[in-house]
């Protein structure tokens, strides 16, 4: 138990010291991009799926056929 309280707190300390964190404005914008991003993605994932769908239903009607 001894060695995982050690590890958090080094953890902890690496941190604190050693980690350049961004300034507030750069990860307000850096998230915006990453969730302007994401709906991109999501609505490509979307409409590629929607056109396989519809291309998919129309090959087996014609198959059907």
């Amino acid at each position: 138990m001894a060695k995982i309280v050690n590890y958090i707190s080094e953890a902890f300390e690496e941190l604190k010291s050693n980690v350049t964190w961004p300034v507030w404005a750069e990860v307000q914008k850096l998230t915006i991009v990453v969730a302007v991003f994401s709906v991109l993605f999501a609505l490509a994932t979307w409409g590629v799926d929607e056109f396989f769908t519809k291309a998919l239903a129309g090959f087996f009607n014609w198959i059907k056929a």
